[in-house]
This record gives C-alpha cells, structure tokens and sequence, in this order.
C-alpha cells in the first residue's frame, strides 16, 4: 500500500471539537449501503430519459439498456474489487492514484467532483420544475434554490441524516418500480380489466429494431450515463460500519436488481405501448398508466420523478463534498476544506458544491440557453472518463495486490484479466462514439475541454508547489 492510500483510509471516530484534520465518522448502517447503490441509479433518467431512447430506437432499447448494464455491472464489480481490498476515503480517486499516478488521481477526483456540482444544479432545476405543476406561481430559480437548501441542511447534520434520507428516497423508488412491474405483468398476460395482453407491440409498427442495428448501438451511450451513480456506495463505505462487508453486498445485489429494474420495465413500456406514440417520449411511465386507465397517473408520475430528482440531488450534495474532502488529504485541495464538524460532516467541503450549485442554478435562470446549457455539455461526458480511469486502475492495481496481499482479493473481478481487459475496450469504445453521434458531439468535446482544464491546473498546482504530490 503507498503512503497516499494509507493516509485516506478513514479510521472509525471523529473529533467532536470541529477542527481541522478529524477523520469521517461512520455512521451508515448495511441498510444505508444497500439502497444507496440501488437508489443511486435509479432517478430521472428512468423515469424520463428513457423515453428518449425508446423513441431514437423503437423496441429494442430493451437491448441498449441490457447492454449498458451489463457494461456498468462490470464496472462495479472492479471498483468493488479494489473497494473491498483496499477501503479508502475518496474510492477509487485513491485508488486511480495509487495504480496510475498522482496526475490521474488529481484528475479523477476533480473531474468527479464537477460533474456531482453541475448534477446538483441539473436536479435542482428538473425538481423545481416538477413542483411549478402544483405551485405555478412562484419562480423557478426560487423552487429550485430551496430544495437544495433543504436538502443541504440535511446533509450539514451527519452522515446518517443523508444515509436515512436516501434509505427512504430509494424505498420510494423501488416500491414504485415494483408495483409498476406488477401492473405491466398484469396487462401484458391479460389479467387487467379489458386489457389486450400479449407482446405485438414489439413487433406490430416496423418490427423489433426499427432504426437499425446501428441505432441500438448508438443508444448504448446515453444509456450508460442513465447507470452513473452505482459507484456512489464505495465512496460512503469511508463512513460505513462495516465497509468490506456493505460494499461486497450491495454490489453483489445491484447486479441483478439494477439490471432487472431497469431492462424489465423498459420492456414492459414497449410492450404496452407502441413505441411511436408521443406519449412514450414525454413520459414512458406515465404512458403505460394512461393505458392502464390509473387514476391520476400524470400526478403519480411527477410525484415518483420528484422524489428521485430528491434522491439524486441529496446523492450529489454529499458525493461532491465526501470527494472534494477526500482530495485535500494529498494536498489536492486547499486544507481549509478538512475542517469538520462536531457530528464528523466536512461542512465547508459541503458548501462548497453547494455553492457552486446555487450558481449553476441562477445561470440556469440568467443564461438558459448559453451558460447553463455550456455547463450541461461540458459534464456530459465526465462519468464516462471516470469509469474507464477505473478500470485501468484496477487491472494494475490488481498485479500489485496478488503480489504484495492476494489475502485482501476476497472479492474478485471475473474472468481476470481478459474480462477486464475487454472492459476497458467496451467503455472507451463508448467514449470514442460520441464523438462520432451528431446528438452527443458537444458533450464530448466540451468534456474532453474539462478534463484539459483540470489537466492544466494540476501542472499550475505541481509547479508552485515544486512537488509531484
């Protein structure tokens, strides 16, 4: 183990007195940890985004999505092997360090640290807007700057508060996706009162892959970026009971339930309802319900979205302060951030993605169209560069761990090494897509433009430091 990475590893307490240089206090349960890494990714995305694919793609964006899963699952599984191995503050910022330099890890956990401010301004706005539909008076900048003082407020108390808000968030999430499958079940097998069941809407309007074996492919790209999230449970394991054993469990379990969630109901979506009707692309979910003849579905629906816009904005408020605290233990990040609380939250690392997101959300409001919708294409592509970082780091971290503690691989990744090899081809494979995708052109070069950024102000920072540290 390097110096570096045995200094982020968070020991149990935290100083009481808020001073700077305290350690994270651990207080999310398994419980905690479990629905974290389901409820991270399921948020708007699913509920709406999808709509899009489906559109771009006909039926078989079920395909798409499996694909992206499958992609993310594997992703997962290497992170958790390094996670479980090797438990550390800042997950895989300090394993990327580790395995592939101080450059990289710089890079990492600065790039990861922006694309979580802007997502707090993006569900900011998408929650605001949601809430305008029963409260249309008041203005969308103020709805928007309240929900993240809410939810900010909640983050300041402990980590638990978040653990407890996001426990509940997610339970919402997936008893509403379950019951929505159920529905589906119903109808398709003709159970539902006058439902006409069966599968012909898959096939009946330009059969299966209407665009094209291309378009399938292509929809593979937004759709890994519907999954971002599920890499939120090893950056908390820092303040889990148990960190080895939550992280290994919640892992295990996203694979199928994620997958499943995710595949199932886009299926049921194409399945109850044509592909080519307009509904589909506003609102997938709140189609099938119409169909179903749900009483009130248009509001069951935005009340479901709410609350995951609410869970991904509460996700994002603490991933961005957890990570940026995580940054300052290399000297990565001005030391001021360390401070903390008396119930062990970094409260000025808090703030400071709040910060950053307040401003986002008055761009959104002052320049729709220019700054805001720069700042939207200039993170589009940032989870993507994260997710092939780590799985670099992992196929060399993982030589160093047979050689040095092959005790600590309880957790391994399948199929070593050509799987993750194969890994590592598919995610860049992805990447070098939107370059080529006319409808994600702009995310990807105003990405690659951040990671220049960032790339540009490690040089600034070794050079006056004279330290590659």
């Amino acid at each position: 183990m390097s110096t570096g990475t045995a200094q982020e590893t968070a020991p149990a307490t935290a100083p009481d007195d808020g001073r700077a240089g305290g350690e994270l206090r651990k207080g999310l349960r398994r419980r905690h940890m479990s629905l974290i890494a389901l409820g991270g990714v399921i948020g708007a995305g699913l509920f709406v985004g999808s709509g899009v694919v489906i559109r771009a793609t006909g039926p078989a964006a079920v395909l798409s999505f499996l694909a992206a899963g499958l992609l993310t699952v594997l992703i997962m599984r290497m992170l958790a092997e390094m996670t479980v191995a090797r438990p550390a503050l800042g997950s895989f910022y300090a394993h990327v360090r580790e395995a592939l330099g101080h450059r990289a890890g710089f890079t990492v956990g600065w790039l990861y640290w922006y694309f979580f401010v802007i997502v707090v301004a993006v569900e900011a706005v998408a929650g605001g807007r949601i809430v305008r539909l029963w409260l249309p008076g008041v203005p969308l900048w103020a709805v928007s700057l309240a929900l993240m003082a809410l939810l900010t407020a909640t983050n300041m108390v402990s980590a638990r508060s978040f653990g407890e808000f996001e426990y509940w968030f997610s339970s919402v999430k997936v008893i509403a996706i379950v019951v929505f499958l159920f529905l589906g079940a119903l109808y398709l097998t003709g159970l539902w009162p006058q439902a006409d069941g069966g599968l012909a809407h898959l096939t009946d309007a330009g059969g299966f892959a209407p665009a094209g074996v291309g378009a399938v492919l292509a929809a593979v790209v937004p759709c890994v970026g519907f999954f971002t999230g599920a890499e939120i449970v090893t950056v908390a394991a820092a303040e889990s009971v148990e960190p080895e054993r939550a992280v290994a469990a919640a892992i295990r379990s996203i694979v199928l339930r994620v997958v499943g969630f995710y595949v199932l109901s886009v299926l049921v979506v194409v399945a109850v309802v044509p592909w080519t009707s307009p509904a589909v692309e506003v609102s997938p979910y709140a189609a099938v319900l119409d169909r179903l003849d749900v009483p009130a579905a248009a509001t069951v629906m935005n009340a479901v979205v709410l609350i995951a816009v609410l869970s991904c904005l509460n996700s994002a408020l603490y991933t961005s302060s957890r990570m940026l605290f995580a940054l300052t233990r290399n000297g990565d990040a001005p030391r001021g951030f360390t401070r903390l609380s008396r119930g062990g939250v970094p409260r000025r690392a808090l703030l400071a993605g709040t910060s950053a997101g307040y401003l986002s959300v008055i761009a959104a409001w002052a320049s729709p169209d220019v700054v805001f919708r720069f700042l939207i294409n200039s993170y589009g592509a940032i989870a993507l560069f994260v997710y092939l970082a780590i799985a670099v780091a992992q196929l060399r971290l993982r030589r160093k761990l047979e050689r040095e503690e092959p005790q600590r691989l309880t957790l391994r990744m399948w199929l070593f090494p050509w799987l993750s090899r194969a890994t590592v081809a598919l995610m860049a494979t992805v990447i070098v897509a939107m370059a080529f995708l006319p409808e994600r052109r702009a995310q990807f070069w105003l990405s690659l433009l951040t990671v220049g950024v960032v790339l540009a102000a490690y040089e600034v920072r070794r050079r006056a430091t004279g330290s590659e540290r």
